[in-house]
């Protein structure tokens, strides 16, 4: 994880993806807006997204006819955050835009994806096998794969908030 933070970003330039699975409260999102903090730092442009304002974001552009324009801005954005995919399963509209979107930044732009799921499961969750497999060969193959362990940061800071001194 050090190597993709401090590697000069080659991760980045090299258009490759980062996908960061874990427990709920383990730092996955605060991990994927670091990297994000971190790449605008560096001079690129990063773009977040949970998955439910991904898709309420592609609806709306559908809805105003501007569906391409905003395709058109993830696309030219460098790193493209999405936390929490495949929290819930995806609709058939939701997989045939993943998909787009995915196939718009295949090799041009880089993806970072947080997950309460592990890898192998991403199929299942994201419906329709074809369209699973298109997705995930778009993302999965030049992916660096992190996987936390460990309890929750909120339950261990409720700990340590709640403890009460001793006499």
């Amino acid at each position: 994880m050090l190597s993709l933070a401090t590697c000069h970003w080659i991760w980045i330039k090299a258009h490759h993806n980062v996908i960061i699975t874990g427990g709920t409260g383990i730092g996955k999102s605060y991990l994927g807006e670091a990297f994000a903090d971190k790449a605008c730092r560096e001079g690129f442009t990063a773009i977040r997204y949970g998955q439910g304002e991904l898709f309420e974001a592609l609806n709306v552009a559908n809805g105003i006819g501007a569906l391409s324009k905003f395709r058109q801005k993830l696309a030219k954005t460098d790193l493209l955050v999405v936390d929490d995919l495949v929290l819930v399963p995806l609709s058939e509209d939701q997989r045939r835009d993943f998909l787009d979107i995915m196939e718009d930044l295949h090799g041009i732009r880089s993806t970072l994806f947080t997950s309460q799921y592990p890898i192998t499961t991403w199929h299942a969750h994201i419906g329709d096998p074809t369209i699973a497999d298109a997705i995930l060969d778009r993302i999965v193959h030049n992916a660096h794969k992190i996987n936390l362990q460990g309890d929750s940061m909120r339950k261990l800071l409720l700990n340590i908030t709640d403890t009460e001194p001793e006499p």
